[in-house]
């Protein structure tokens, strides 16, 4: 350690808030600006963008990112909000590390106490991969020590974790096969459905001949999966309370187990099955188990917000939007999730309009365009073109709502056939009526009202087929009749001032 030891640590010093070393110069102008150009950033740090400055700016950059990736092994997992698993993950990584150079060091006795250390940490977090790896690491170190019994003990060990993991990666090879097919496209999700029961029964098989924590998992995701594509919300609910009392009991791994997944299948069930009030609830509840550095942060959130839309706390959608917005890890997310996010405020802005100029010229740029979120047909597509009529009918923008009437009914036709999207159906057809009827409330409310007793009665269709409701049809349809009242009374003020005009 005191021989060979680096004369300068490839580190940060970030406490040194003062100091004029161009890296943490870098670092300081990347955290006050984040978008900063690259021409900027040379200029700020060398004063000009000459040549010679680019090149230092390259060799710069390529250090300071090198100094960045080495503070990864000094990084807090301690955090309850982060993911249980990854701390005892990184602590038995860390240990194996250390051996490791023990082992090229030639100190067999200390190598051998941390590989030991590390094996238990592996198999008391039940990461067979690792367990194995330094089960394997010792059998032959023990050969090289000339231990012939420790030598034979960790190679009937190995044996026995061998075959375990052999089981688990068979049951990792179908879970992400179901994986795969449910992130895909949505006509590969209705694909899936057909082929789960075989999986499931792949995966229950495996789990009673192995019956460790990584094959209940699988297990456990993949019956959510199905009950999640199938739309059967209630069930998810069921499976999530018997898997928390499970956990409370102690019948399955904490140190592995993350209840944060958990509690959000509950929350995100509780969205789609009609229980807004109560999932709300929940959500505020487990929301503190969220660090707001992570990615699940977000998607949680989104799920937060929506329950409070369809709770019709407009309000405290609109707070949360804000929190997601100020958070400095927004940019992190990917471009998609990012379109989400405005659509959300979209939708917010237009159940209550919002008097800023800026943000309602915002709002009009953003929703007379159709954002590219998939190529698929379906799913937030339908969210676009449903707010795209709607503002187009508060605007009284009759050349731009019949532009659109044809886009509606071609799109109904082609891409809304399946019984599963009778919701979607139905409300769209609830919007063409209010062009048939010439925009009468009174015509549209009683020729609707069959169409609208049938939504009601219509059940959430699961993810299979792509539906996502931002507002409820049955509250958007409110604010559609509401919409029609108030233009029918600005017709009748404006034919009124008229009239008095030509007397």
């Amino acid at each position: 350690m005191t021989d060979r030891r680096l004369a300068v640590l490839p580190f940060l010093d970030f406490s040194a808030r003062k100091s004029t070393n161009k890296d943490l110069q870098l670092v300081r102008m990347l955290e006050q600006e984040p978008n900063i150009t690259q021409s900027k950033l040379i200029k700020g740090l060398y004063g000009n963008t000459e040549p010679k400055s680019q090149t230092a700016f390259r060799q710069l950059k390529s250090r300071v990112q090198q100094k960045l990736l080495n503070h990864l092994y000094f990084l807090d997992h301690t955090d309850v909000r982060h993911v249980v698993a990854r701390r005892h993950e990184q602590h038995c990584l860390g240990l194996l590390h250390q051996a490791r150079i023990l082992t090229g060091e030639g100190e067999y006795k200390l190598a051998e106490k941390l590989y030991r250390k590390a094996t238990m940490v592996a198999i008391e977090a039940e990461l067979t991969q690792y367990a194995v790896m330094c089960t394997r690491i010792l059998r032959n170190l023990y050969a090289e020590m000339r231990n012939p019994a420790r030598f034979k003990a960790m190679n009937q060990q190995l044996n026995k974790l061998q075959e375990r993991l052999t089981l688990e990666d068979e049951a990792e090879q179908t879970f992400f096969e179901v994986k795969m097919f449910s992130i895909y496209q949505v006509r590969w999700r209705q694909f899936l459905i057909k082929q789960l029961p075989e999986y499931l029964a792949q995966l229950e098989r495996l789990h009673k001949k192995v019956n460790s924590y990584n094959t209940f998992y699988y297990l456990y995701v993949t019956k959510l999966s199905r009950e999640e594509l199938e739309g059967n919300y209630e069930e998810i609910i069921k499976i999530t309370a018997e898997t928390e009392k499970a956990r409370k009991q102690g019948k399955i791994n904490e140190k592995r187990f993350d209840k944060r997944f958990n509690n959000y299948m509950s929350v995100y069930a509780h969205l789609r099955c009609r229980q807004a009030e109560k999932g709300l609830v929940l959500a505020e509840e487990y929301f503190k188990d969220f660090h707001y550095s992570s990615g699940n942060w977000f998607y949680y959130l989104e799920t937060y917000l929506l329950l409070a839309v369809h709770a019709r706390q407009y309000e405290q959608a609109l707070e949360l939007l804000q929190q997601a917005r100020k958070n400095p890890y927004y940019r992190k997310q990917r471009e998609a999730a990012q379109q989400r996010w405005e659509l959300y405020e979209a939708y917010i802005q237009f159940v209550q309009p919002e008097q800023s100029p800026l943000k309602m010229r915002h709002f009009n740029q953003f929703v007379q365009k159709v954002p590219d979120y998939s190529r698929d047909k379906q799913g937030y597509n339908v969210a676009i073109l449903i707010l795209q009529f709607l503002y187009f009918l508060r605007r009284r923008d009759v050349e731009g709502l019949l532009a659109r009437l044809e886009g509606l009914r071609k799109y109904e036709q082609r891409h809304l056939r399946d019984p599963a999207t009778l919701r979607s159906q139905l409300f769209f057809r609830m919007l063409l009526m209010t062009v048939k009827e010439n925009f009468a409330p009174e015509a549209c409310e009683k020729k609707a009202a069959p169409l609208l007793e049938r939504l009601r009665a219509a059940p959430q269709p699961g993810e299979a087929y792509g539906e996502i409701e931002i507002v409820p049809y049955e509250d958007l349809w409110q604010l559609t009749l509401n919409i029609l009242r108030q233009l029918a009374a600005e017709q009748s003020a404006e034919e009124h001032a008229t009239r008095n005009r030509v007397l």
